[in-house]
């Protein structure tokens, strides 16, 4: 077994987890490190909406009060960060896709969802990794209250099955589509689909 396997396999022992849990290449922290590109934005709350489009039959915009009064779904799961570092047992409350498809009804045309946020980023998924994971939320609580500035408020994208950049944060639209478009870190050379068992980090 490789040195780096090996230390960071110890390190989850002492924790009291299961080795298993942690994804090839990966590190154990129990912090949650905050990265990001581009400086933590200023967001009105007053103002803020979640606008969901596309491909889909109603378009919806939401804004905060109404996303927080949608049916709550809490999470308990782990998060992985292409930068290799693993946190275990992230707890998240939001709303599943299921009850944001039902108000905005997509299309049979919608095959992929590009998440929109701050600073005009974007992160691009196949609609299953968000439609067919009860794990996947798009997010306002996170370890028992709000998201905080860092880490995506008021609201950010969960997808667990992915590399955590794809969970992007400061998020302020979901639009469907019948194609894929690479979001901005696929742009710059990420895998399009940064499956974090496969180490689907880079495209080169």
């Amino acid at each position: 077994m490789p040195l780096f396997r090996s230390k960071a396999e110890a390190k989850v022992r002492e924790a009291g987890y299961d080795p298993a849990r942690l994804p090839p290449g990966q590190y154990f922290t129990e912090k949650w490190p905050v990265l990001h590109a581009g400086q933590v934005p200023k967001v009105d709350i007053a103002t803020w909406t979640l606008r969901i489009w596309g491909e889909v039959e109603n378009e919806v915009t939401l804004t905060y009060d109404e996303l927080r009064a949608l049916p709550a779904t809490a999470v308990t799961t782990d998060i992985h960060c292409v930068t290799r570092w693993s946190r275990f047992d992230a707890h998240f409350t939001g709303v599943q896709w299921r009850d944001l498809a039902a108000l905005c009804k997509p299309k049979p045309s919608a095959r992929f969802v590009i998440a929109h946020a701050e600073h005009g980023f974007t992160a691009n998924s196949p609609l299953p990794a968000i439609a067919d994971d009860d794990k996947s939320l798009v997010v306002y609580d996170a370890d028992g209250g709000p998201l905080t500035p860092d880490h995506g408020w008021p609201a950010r994208l969960f997808v667990p099955s992915k590399y955590f950049w794809k969970s992007a944060k400061w998020l302020t639209g979901l639009e469907l589509t019948a194609s894929d478009h690479l979001g901005f870190w696929e742009r710059y050379g990420y895998h399009n689909d940064a499956d974090y068992w496969k180490e689907e980090r880079y495209s080169f």
